[in-house]
């Protein structure tokens, strides 16, 4: 899968919209909208993939590993990649995306 698909998808499935992302990482959405629809991760500054992997919770190493496993493989996540996305991330969520981590989590058990 491209880099670009996987920082698309991890902004999705931490619910953010791309302008939210871009303001979240302080990027200009549309600079944001240019690498990952027009110009690729590659074109981009260092510190900006840097920033936006670290929002996302990975490091820049492990979105390369993402995008040279197999598309099945990427897709599919364990319980343990969630525990370890969680507690990246869990003190930067506000309340708002606690309480919907737990209405998600509570929907699972149901």
């Amino acid at each position: 899968m491209e880099r670009e698909q996987i920082i698309q998808q991890l902004i999705k499935e931490q619910g953010y919209s791309l302008r939210a992302f871009a303001e979240k990482c302080d990027i200009p959405y549309t600079s944001l909208y240019t690498i990952l629809n027009r110009t690729g991760i590659g074109k981009a500054s260092v510190d900006v993939v840097i920033r936006m992997c670290r929002e996302l919770g990975i490091t820049v190493d492990e979105l390369e590993e993402l995008s040279a496993q197999d598309t099945t493989k990427s897709s599919s996540h364990s319980y343990a990649d969630f525990e370890k996305l969680v507690a990246r991330n869990g003190k930067a969520l506000s309340v708002e995306q606690k309480m919907r981590l737990i209405q998600l989590l509570s929907e699972i058990d149901n």
